[in-house]
């Protein structure tokens, strides 16, 4: 299967998720200070909160970046494996840098953060 048809799966099942469950399916993969961390936000439990059903809704710039770290953890986790899929999110990546996928997607770098899930999934880091 091509990466752009991995990827478009993964943007389809994210887009059919609300903000609260992609929330706590990432607290769950990931932990709340991560998640936290991948939206911007400073507050290290607000993602908890998030996940709330009567919680506190992420502003729109949030929301955005966590429905992407979403897609690319589906990418990722399911063609090496979830313990795989956190190390990639939180390791240094040649592909961004040197710096993290999280912090990567908190600065609003999606493109290459794509493209490094892109490059883990096809095996395309060239050393």
């Amino acid at each position: 299967m091509s990466i752009a048809t991995i990827s478009g799966a993964a943007h389809a099942r994210t887009a059919r998720l609300g903000i609260r469950e992609i929330v706590r399916r990432l607290n769950a993969a990931l932990g709340a200070t991560l998640v936290a961390a991948t939206a911007g936000s400073k507050d290290r439990k607000i993602s908890y909160k998030w996940a709330q059903q009567d919680g506190p809704t992420p502003n729109d710039a949030a929301v955005k970046r966590l429905q992407f770290a979403y897609a690319q953890w589906l990418v990722v986790s399911e063609a090496e494996g979830e313990h795989v899929a956190r190390m990639w999110f939180i390791g240094a990546n040649p592909w961004l840098d040197q710096d993290s996928p999280i912090d990567a997607i908190r600065d609003d770098r999606f493109r290459e953060v794509a493209a490094a899930a892109a490059a883990m999934v096809d095996d395309g880091f060239i050393g």
